[in-house]
C-alpha cells in the first residue's frame, strides 16, 4: 500500500521533482571516489607503500567502476530502490574496511584485500550514479542537458562538500573521513529509495507538442531555481576554503556545517512549491484532475525527432537494419558504431588524464613544497561543479538556438585541459592551484557534456548499460594514466626511504607527466571534432523539432 501511494506520487509533476531532489541528494555524496587524495598518504605509511603501489590502489578504486556493466544491465530489470541499496551497502562494506586500517582497529590488510576494498567502495558509485541518471533522464526526457549538468554538479561539489565538513569537525583526521564516506552515503540513499521512482512515459499520456513546449518552459523555470542554489552552495564551499574559515573546529566550524546543511536541504523548496500549487489548483477548479493530467502527460514527453525525419528513418532501403543515428540502437548496434567509439575514445583522454590529478594531487603538492593538499582538492571540486552544471545548460541552449553539436563542448574542454597541463609542466609559483581549476572545470564539463551525447546518438531504451560502457574509461584511463604513467614516471624520479617507500621533491617529478597528458588531450580534441562534423544533422534535427514546439506554443498563445 505504502508503495503504491509512493509510486503514484511519482507519476505528479511535484513528486518527480521531489525525485530529482533526493537525486541532487544522492550525487551530492557520491563523489567519493575522487577523495582519495584526502587519505592516500596515511594508506601510503601504513603500509610502506612506493607511489607505484599507491596508484596501484588508486587503479583499484576505478577498477570496481569496470564492473558498474553490473549496473547497467540491472537498470532495465530491477527497480531504482534496489539499485541504490546495493550501492549504500558496497560502499558500508568497502570504506568501511579502510577505515579500520587506517584507524588502527585492525593491522594492515594484505595488500590484495585492500585492492578488493578499494574496488568494492569504487564500485559502490556506479550503483548509485545509475539509478540517479537513468531514473531522472526518462522522467524528464525534454531536459537531458540540464538534468545531466545538475546531477552531475553535485557529483563534483560532493569532494569538496566531504573534504570541508571533516574539516571543520574532525580537523582532516584520514580515519573520520573514511567514516564519514562508509555511513553518509548509506543514510542518504536510505532517503532515496523512497522518493526517486520513475513515473510514466508519453506513450501512456499522449501530449501534444504544444502542452509539452509549455511544460518544458516551467521546467525551465525550476532548473533555473534549483541551478542557482547549488551555485550559491559552491560559492560558500569557496569563499570558506579561500578564507578559511571553515576549518580548525570550535563555534564557528559548527556553524559553517550548520548552513551548509541548510543550504544542500533548500532545493526541496521547489518541489514543496509545485505540491502546493497543484493543491491550490485542487481546491479552486472542479476540473483540476483534467488539468493536472494534461500537465503530468506535456512534462514526460519524449524528445521526439520531427515528423519528416521519423518518416525518413522509416523509409529504409530493403535490407537495411542499422539504425541512424538519434534512433533507439541496441547494445550490438551502439557498440559497432564508429561514433561510439570516437565518443569512447574522446571520453578517455579527458577523463583518464584528469583522473591521473585527482589520484595523485598529495603527492604532486608535497613534489611542488606544499604540506597540505586540502584547498587543491576542494579547487577541483568546486570548478568541477562549476564545468558541469554550466556546460549542460550552456549546451542545451546552443541546441535550441544555433544547432551546435554538444561535443563541441568537449572540444573546447580538452584544449583548455591541454593549457592547463603545460602550466602545471611549468611548475611556476600557483600554478598547481591554476591546473587542478582548469582540470576540474574541464573534467566537469566532459561528463556532464558526454551522458546526454550518449542517450542523444543512441536512445534511452538501454542507456544504462550504454552509460556504463562509456564508464569502463574511467578505471581504464586511471589505469593508463595513473598506474602506469604518473606512477612509472615518479618511481624513476624518486629516492628510496630507509623504511620503506619512496619520495620525490621538484618541479622534475610530475613534469613529463604533465606533457604527455596535455598531448593525449589533444589527441582528443581531434576526435571531438570529428565526432562534432558527424553528429551535425541529429542536432539540427533536435533543434527544429524543439523549435516546433516553441512555435506551437506561440500559437496556442496568440
Amino acid at each position: 500500500m505504502v508503495a503504491a501511494a509512493l509510486d503514484a506520487m511519482a507519476g505528479t509533476r511535484w513528486g518527480r521533482w521531489l525525485g530529482l531532489v533526493t537525486a541532487v541528494w544522492v550525487q551530492c555524496i557520491s563523489g567519493n571516489n575522487y577523495t582519495f587524495s584526502n587519505y592516500s598518504h596515511a594508506l601510503k605509511a601504513l603500509m610502506g607503500l612506493t607511489q607505484l603501489q599507491l596508484n596501484g590502489l588508486s587503479v583499484a578504486k576505478d577498477v570496481g567502476k569496470a564492473f558498474g556493466l553490473l549496473a547497467g544491465l540491472a537498470s532495465d530489470s530491477v527497480p531504482t530502490w534496489l539499485l541504490l541499496a546495493i550501492g549504500s551497502l558496497e560502499g558500508l562494506l568497502g570504506y568501511g574496511a579502510q577505515w579500520m586500517v587506517v584507524s588502527g582497529t585492525v593491522a594492515p590488510l594484505p595488500y590484495w584485500q585492500m585492492c578488493v576494498f578499494l574496488c568494492l567502495g569504487g564500485n559502490s558509485t556506479t550503483w548509485m550514479n545509475t539509478a540517479v541518471l537513468v531514473t531522472c533522464i526518462r522522467n524528464f526526457r525534454r531536459s537531458r542537458g540540464p538534468v545531466s549538468g545538475l546531477l552531475k554538479g553535485y557529483v563534483g561539489l560532493s569532494t569538496a562538500i566531504f573534504t570541508d565538513v571533516c574539516s571543520a569537525l574532525f580537523a582532516d583526521d584520514p580515519a573520520s573521513f573514511l567514516v564519514m564516506l562508509a555511513v553518509v552515503p548509506a543514510a542518504v540513499c536510505a532517503v532515496a529509495m523512497l522518493f526517486l521512482r520513475e513515473g510514466p512515459t508519453a506513450s501512456d499520456a499522449g501530449a501534444g507538442a504544444a502542452a509539452a513546449a509549455a511544460a518544458e518552459e516551467e521546467d525551465g523555470r525550476c532548473f533555473a531555481a534549483i541551478n542557482s542554489l547549488a551555485v550559491a552552495i559552491a560559492l560558500y564551499l569557496l569563499v570558506a576554503d579561500l578564507t578559511g574559515i571553515g576549518g580548525g573546529g570550535g563555534v564557528v566550524s559548527a556553524v559553517f556545517v550548520a548552513v551548509l546543511l541548510v543550504l544542500l536541504a533548500s532545493p526541496a523548496a521547489v518541489p514543496a512549491l509545485l505540491a502546493w500549487k497543484s493543491w491550490m489548483k485542487t481546491c479552486k477548479a472542479a476540473n483540476a484532475d483534467l488539468e493536472e493530467a494534461d500537465s503530468l502527460a506535456a512534462e514526460s514527453a519524449p524528445l521526439l525527432l520531427p515528423a519528416s525525419a521519423k518518416a525518413a528513418g522509416e523509409a529504409r532501403a530493403p535490407g537495411e537494419e542499422r539504425p541512424r543515428l538519434g534512433e533507439e540502437h541496441t547494445i550490438a548496434q551502439a557498440l559497432t558504431s564508429l561514433d561510439f567509439w570516437l565518443m569512447f575514445a574522446s571520453f578517455l583522454m579527458g577523463v583518464g588524464t584528469g583522473l591521473a590529478v585527482m589520484n595523485n594531487l598529495g603527492q604532486m603538492g608535497a613534489a611542488m613544497g606544499y604540506a597540505d593538499v586540502s584547498l587543491f582538492v576542494s579547487m577541483t571540486s568546486i570548478w568541477g561543479f562549476f564545468g558541469r552544471i554550466a556546460s549542460g545548460t550552456i549546451s542545451e541552449h546552443f541546441i535550441k538556438t544555433r544547432a551546435i553539436p554538444r561535443p563541441l563542448w568537449n572540444a573546447a574542454s580538452q584544449v583548455l585541459m591541454a593549457a592547463g597541463y603545460i602550466v602545471m609542466a611549468l611548475a611556476m609559483p600557483g600554478s598547481l592551484f591554476i591546473g587542478s581549476v582548469v582540470v576540474g572545470a574541464c573534467y566537469g564539463v566532459r561528463l556532464a557534456v558526454t551522458v546526454p551525447t550518449a542517450s542523444e546518438l543512441f536512445g534511452l531504451k538501454y542507456y544504462g548499460l550504454i552509460y556504463n560502457i562509456l564508464i569502463l574509461n574511467l578505471p581504464l584511463g586511471s589505469f593508463l594514466f595513473s598506474g602506469l604513467l604518473a606512477g612509472l614516471l615518479y618511481d624513476a624520479e624518486a629516492t628510496p626511504l630507509p623504511d620503506g617507500g619512496n619520495t620525490c621533491v621538484g618541479a622534475h617529478c610530475y613534469r613529463l607527466v604533465f606533457l604527455i597528458m596535455a598531448l593525449a588531450c589533444v589527441v582528443g580534441f581531434g576526435l571531438d571534432v570529428l565526432l562534432c562534423v558527424r553528429t551535425k544533422r541529429v542536432y539540427a534535427k533536435i533543434h527544429e523539432s524543439k523549435r516546433s514546439s516553441r512555435s506551437a506554443v506561440a500559437q496556442r498563445v496568440s
